[in-house]
């Protein structure tokens, strides 16, 4: 038989349109200098889908977890566990951290191991303590969905999906979790709500350094040392480490079978060092310390007030706590100031973060 091919002219697919640019407001008191990477420009559409894969039991083996799941936003995009629980229901050995102004982020993950969300969203994807499964075989249920291929047409011009398309995605979401409206952030406005007396004095503890130009009777917590905040540099968006690079620290905890900063840099002084965590929102993303030990703002306080291992902790510890009343590294504040500067740590906390739709489940 012979066969005629068909000179019927087939019509080409339109393309689809160019997704449209992300408008990225930064609140005027936090840095505006920023780096995007020019491999993944924020849309409109973009984050919108990254939304939605932050939510998808899909990229789960059990379609049972999402991130969402481990990163709650009533709780500020935490957990409330002491350790994180993963879809085998096995802990993992480390707590949640929370995501909050990642876009100010160098690091990510307690030891820094990550270096960029698109590349640190793939472990708790794979890892099978996490999600626990292969990044492909969550595409590939994607893929199969009628909801997701049109949403990567309109993202990424094409409705295949890739992995790399998935992270980018995600990527662009967690960029948009900016906090910046805590009431201790209002009171720093002319005409803003004033702080309660007590908070006020916690504040001053917060950033008083006891022992400073040889006055062992300074009052104050040291707290700024490493999570500084009064100043409008990188730093403040998080209360973080000042200089806007991640520094990792023995913050007293005796070392234990998680070594911390050196499983990536294999550098013995790494041994037991973690990344500075953020404070903002810090009385909603309980239990606290790389593994959940303290359930409470006051127990940490009691940490570093009277129970930190002055073998093991870091020197900026030792240093901004010299000696007073004869016991080395202990800042000594009274059971009065320890209830101030919980106090004041309670005025990080941004209400409006939390219940933002933008950053809500939109299933």
């Amino acid at each position: 038989m012979l066969t005629i091919a068909s000179c019927e002219k087939k019509t080409p697919q339109p393309a689809a349109p160019a997704a449209t640019p992300y408008n990225l407001v930064l609140p005027t008191q936090l840095p505006q200098a920023v780096i995007l990477p020019t491999n993944n420009p924020m849309t409109v559409e973009g984050v919108e889908l990254g939304r939605k894969l932050f939510y998808e039991v899909k990229l789960s083996s059990n379609n049972t977890m999402s991130c969402g799941s481990c990163h709650q936003q009533s709780k500020a995009f935490t957990d409330g566990r002491v350790k994180a629980i993963g879809v085998d229901g096995i802990a993992h050995q480390r707590n949640a951290m929370s995501l909050v102004n990642l876009l100010w982020e160098p690091n990510l993950n307690w030891d820094g191991a990550a270096t960029s969300l698109e590349t640190q969203a793939r472990v708790p994807l794979e890892n099978p303590i996490e999600m626990h499964q292969r990044l492909t075989d969550g595409v590939s249920k994607l893929q199969q969905t009628s909801l997701y291929p049109p949403l990567f047409a309109a993202a990424f011009g094409s409705s295949t999906i890739t992995e790399d398309n998935v992270l980018k995605a995600l990527a662009q979401f967690e960029r948009t979790l900016i906090s910046s409206n805590s009431r201790y952030e209002k009171s720093l406005v002319p005409g803003g709500p004033a702080l309660t007396l007590d908070e006020q004095k916690g504040k001053i503890l917060f950033f008083n350094h006891p022992g400073e130009s040889g006055n062992s009777n300074a009052r104050g917590g040291s707290c700024d040392h490493c999570h500084s905040g009064n100043n409008y540099l990188f730093t403040s968006t998080n209360f973080t480490t000042p200089g806007g690079t991640t520094q990792y620290f023995n913050n007293g905890l005796a070392l234990s079978a998680d070594l911390g900063r050196f499983g990536v840099t294999r550098v013995a002084a790494d041994r037991g060092k973690f990344r500075v965590p953020t404070l903002r929102n810090i009385a909603l993303t309980a239990p606290y310390m790389h593994d959940g030990r303290f359930q409470t703002l006051e127990e940490v306080v009691d940490h570093y007030n009277e129970h930190i291992d002055i073998n093991t902790a870091d020197p900026i510890l030792l240093v901004s706590n010299p000696t007073i009343n004869g016991s080395l590294g202990l800042i000594k504040l009274t059971a009065t100031e320890k209830r101030q500067l919980v106090a004041f740590l309670r005025t990080l906390t941004d209400s409006t973060f939390i219940k933002d739709p933008r950053f809500s489940n939109p299933f």
